[in-house]
């Protein structure tokens, strides 16, 4: 029987997760966990409840799930507050690892849409210094003690954000949430791309739906073209069905999903 357990991680109404946990195995711990990030290209009338269905069938095939809300455009979100509130949200875990006796030598983020997009930011923390952002949010991301993503599945996430303004997709939602457009922020824009975080050490599948009419396969393609060169390059696997279909539990895309990462969690 799956458990559910509500916490917050700031202040705000949009700061908290709720961990799904399945029954504990015999040797009484849960092994690795499940962070799962919500698309709705970042836009504040997108919640958590989108991610609510994924948490609760991994959990009910084993794996520890938590299911992250976070600060969108709209509702107090936007630049730098997503991406502080996404690695808050993710060392949350650290606290409750002794209370749930999770393991965190395994934490794997599945992300949908924008939610791939900062799931795959996230797993580049430790590469954002070097980017050189500095000003007034120059702390986003420079904590060295946080909890490290060990692998990514990413479904059909936003992974290029230059292709993605220049594409204009959903009436320009990635100016709507850094604030503005490249030319007026350059520096913001390639601190929260991933592309720009690239190479990583970690594994990386992209998943994307061949009928996405709200993500383009591009976002996918170009993002596992820029990692070849890196010592664990990205893995492109193409999915059957629409951009929706990723997060249906009843769907045979996201059992793709469910799969990949149950690999990454062995």
């Amino acid at each position: 029987m799956v458990q559910r357990h509500r916490y917050k991680y700031g202040g705000d109404p949009s700061q908290w997760g709720e961990l799904f946990l399945p029954d504990l195995p015999d040797d009484g711990a849960h092994r690795g966990v499940v962070v799962v990030i919500h698309g709705g290209y970042w836009r504040s009338k997108y919640g958590a409840e989108l991610g609510e269905p994924m948490a609760d069938d991994l959990a009910a095939h084993g794996m520890a799930a938590w299911n992250l809300e976070y600060r969108r455009a709209g509702n107090g979100g936007g630049w730098p507050q997503t991406f502080t509130d996404v690695l808050a949200g993710i060392d949350k875990l650290q606290e409750l690892a002794g209370p749930h006796a999770l393991d965190l030598d395994r934490v794997v983020a599945l992300g949908h849409s924008a939610g791939g997009h900062l799931a795959v930011w996230a797993a580049g923390r430790d590469r954002l210094p070097r980017l050189g952002l500095v000003g007034e949010h120059s702390e986003v991301g420079a904590r060295d003690d946080g909890v490290r993503l060990t692998g990514v599945v990413s479904q059909s996430g936003v992974l290029n954000l230059a292709e993605a303004e220049k594409l204009h997709l959903s009436d320009g939602a990635v100016a709507n949430f850094l604030g503005g457009p490249s030319s007026e922020i350059p520096g913001r824009y390639r601190y929260a791309d991933p592309m720009a975080a690239l190479p990583l050490d970690i594994p990386v599948y992209a998943v994307h739906a061949t009928e996405d009419e709200s993500v383009p396969l591009a976002m996918s393609t170009s993002y596992v073209e820029a990692s070849e060169s890196g010592p664990v390059p990205a893995q492109l696997v193409t999915v059957p069905g629409d951009h929706f279909g990723l997060i249906d539990p009843h769907a045979p895309a996201y059992g793709t999903c469910r799969e990949l990462v149950r690999e990454l969690m062995r």
